[in-house]
């Protein structure tokens, strides 16, 4: 049960890892948001199966934290985004 639980969380990395070229070759902003939004809920998933298959102690803790980072980075994302629209109208 522990091999198909890190399998599946090698697979969502993999899944994050396409995102980070999205995100690094993005032709629109919304592109790079959605990855940026694929990359942190990929972390976390992958961060969760690999804290249930070990057992480890703290796993799940940091896949918290970094769902916290992921709010705040795609409202900071977001805010840059309104911005730049707000300066380009004027």
């Amino acid at each position: 049960m522990n091999e198909l639980l890190l399998a599946a969380a090698g697979l969502v990395v993999l899944t994050v890892a396409i995102g980070l070229a999205r995100v690094l070759r993005g032709p629109e902003d919304v592109d790079r948001l959605m990855a940026t939004q694929l990359l942190g809920t990929g972390g976390i998933a992958a961060l969760l199966l690999i804290a249930y298959a070990t057992r480890v102690p703290g796993v799940d803790d940091v896949a918290l934290g970094l769902a916290l980072l992921a709010a705040f980075a795609t409202m900071a994302f977001v805010n840059l985004l309104d911005s730049d629209e707000g300066e380009a109208e004027k």
